[in-house]
């Protein structure tokens, strides 16, 4: 009977870091407004190695419009400039003394619908790795099954849990798409 319980708490540990790889790529989706999510996953070459943002410097959003970072070396900080001049985000980081401030352009309405393209492919994939963990754990309660382990009442209420799990996280990624959409539109 272990088994099954077993088998049906992995399954939800893997919709659980599914749906943080999903919030974590959906923070790094520009809105239009400054927040940290935007920059702190971005690599940095320093020192020969490649480092996200956070870990080389603090981040702080001072207002709507301004990322502030604020490296905790000063030699990071050409390395930051660096990586902002080839990254995709298309944003000027302004060196004040030990600080690179970027400022946060609006966005255009083009530029907004190609966004919540990107947030809707985003939580379709999401969806889709939900069902294929519910789909592998569904098929390790079958062979549970016919290895005897559980029986056939409890293979079908271990596949209904699975099957409520799975409504539930599909269900929180389409609350989360529905605000970052909202999040984009807002000007």
């Amino acid at each position: 009977m272990a088994g099954g319980d077993e088998i049906l708490k992995d399954g939800e540990v893997k919709m659980k870091k599914t749906f943080e790889v999903l919030l974590n790529d959906l923070s790094g989706l520009r809105t239009g407004r400054a927040s940290p999510g935007l920059v702190e996953h971005m690599k940095v070459d320093y020192y020969g190695q490649s480092m996200p943002l956070k870990q080389l410097a603090n981040i702080g959003v001072p207002d709507a419009k301004t990322i502030e970072i604020r490296p905790w070396d000063k030699n990071a900080i050409q390395p930051i400039e660096k990586a902002f001049a080839t990254s995709d985000l298309k944003l000027a980081p302004q060196r004040q003394g030990d600080v690179i401030r970027l400022n946060i352009p609006p966005l255009t309405q083009d530029r907004r619908m190609e966004l919540i393209k990107v947030a809707k492919k985003t939580a379709e994939e999401g969806r889709v790795s939900i069902r294929n963990v519910r789909q592998e754990t569904n098929n390790k309660l079958k062979a549970a099954k016919d290895g005897k382990t559980i029986s056939e009442d409890e293979l079908k209420r271990f596949n209904q849990q699975v099957q409520k799990l799975t409504d539930q996280f599909i269900a929180r990624i389409d609350e989360t798409l529905a605000k970052k959409e909202s999040e984009i539109s807002t000007v």
